[in-house]
């Protein structure tokens, strides 16, 4: 399996042996977006949703979604994070949220799947919160934008 790192000789799924890799300064920023309804959003950006204050919750779910990510997708590396940001930025013109994380560490691997999960969890989390008055909004885009640090260096998403 030339040039995948998760398969073994055999083709077997397999963690990526990291241990003597050196630890060195780490990010990535993913970005995602959720669309919905005028009136939803109009919801979302007052704060008088039902079930409260949509951008905080979906904020702090997406920090508590990064910490967790090695327990989500079976073959990360617990990580120590040393920095989640999750902002949530309103789009009336296009009908939208753009959700964006920043995740950083310290260490042998990277941290775009933490990035993505944070981006992807706080989208979830804002269509649990605003489904009974929107049942059709759609979570998309989700992408990593950035990633620096390790031996394969920046990368920037066009």
């Amino acid at each position: 399996m030339s040039g995948l790192t998760h398969f073994d000789a055999t083709g077997a799924a397999a963690m990526v042996d990291v241990s003597e890799k050196p630890a060195t300064a780490r990010e990535a920023v993913a970005r995602g977006a959720i669309a919905m309804a005028p009136a939803t959003l109009a919801l979302f950006m007052a704060g008088t949703a039902r079930k409260g204050d949509v951008a905080g919750v979906a904020r702090l779910a997406g920090i508590m979604a990064a910490k967790r990510t090695a327990e989500l997708i079976p073959l990360c590396h617990p990580l120590a994070l040393s920095r989640v940001a999750v902002d949530l930025t309103p789009e009336p013109e296009a009908n939208r949220v753009v959700i964006e994380a920043r995740v950083k560490t310290t260490g042998p691997t990277g941290v775009e799947m933490e990035a993505l999960t944070a981006v992807s969890v706080a989208a979830l989390t804002v269509y649990d919160m605003l489904k009974a008055v929107d049942r059709g909004m759609v979570i998309g885009e989700i992408r990593v934008v950035m990633k620096e640090g390790g031996t394969s260096g920046r990368f920037e998403a066009p």
